[in-house]
């Protein structure tokens, strides 16, 4: 299967993409394991990252889109994947789409984990407490939550009009919420 993980910070995706990937037998592509990847290894577009990454700058579209065509190009990544963190843009969905279409493959689902608010911002301030993050504060918490909504929406627009979206509650167990996602996939 080529699943793509959304949600927004705070609602498990991460957790639940390591517990998907490995259940699927498929590997998880995450764009911040890619940039990580490639400055480690040196490679261009890991040097091309870096110097915008060591200038305080965002790292422009065209050099994430051509580390995630690379990754999309790896052998393990032949049957299926899990990405997650990218696209995070229309315009990246039109990158995807457009990867994908030379690989002659598509997406088959898209899950957007849900949450309640509340919860969300709770969990992330203890999580700021026990990692020792003292600028996530909750009104930067609830900042970032709404700037993933506004970011988000036109993407889940695009892929519920394709049929493909599945909006799943990321709120409880861990198990919980993988049993909610392998039962809207079918599996």
């Amino acid at each position: 299967m080529r699943i793509l993980l959304m949600g927004p910070p705070g609602a498990g995706k991460g957790t639940q993409a390591v517990v998907l990937a490995e259940r699927l037998g498929v590997p998880h592509i995450s764009t911040g394991d890619i940039f990580r990847a490639n400055v480690a290894g040196g490679t261009p577009l890991g040097l091309e990252a870096k110097r915008y990454m060591d200038a305080g700058e965002y790292v422009p579209d065209s050099v994430t889109n051509d580390m995630v065509r690379d990754r999309l190009g790896h052998d393990d990544a032949a049957n299926g994947f899990l990405l997650d963190g990218y696209p995070r843009t229309l315009a990246q969905v039109d990158e995807l789409d457009q990867m994908l279409d030379a690989l002659g493959s598509s997406l088959d689902r898209v899950v957007e984990l849900t949450a309640d608010l509340d919860e969300v911002v709770a969990r992330l301030l203890n999580r700021a407490v026990e990692q020792g993050r003292a600028d996530d504060t909750e009104e930067i918490i609830r900042r970032r939550l709404a700037v993933y909504a506004e970011q988000t929406a036109p993407l889940t627009a695009v892929y519920s009009e394709r049929g493909i979206l599945a909006q799943v509650d990321g709120m409880g167990a861990v198990k919980d919420v993988t049993a909610r996602i392998l039962d809207e996939l079918g599996i």
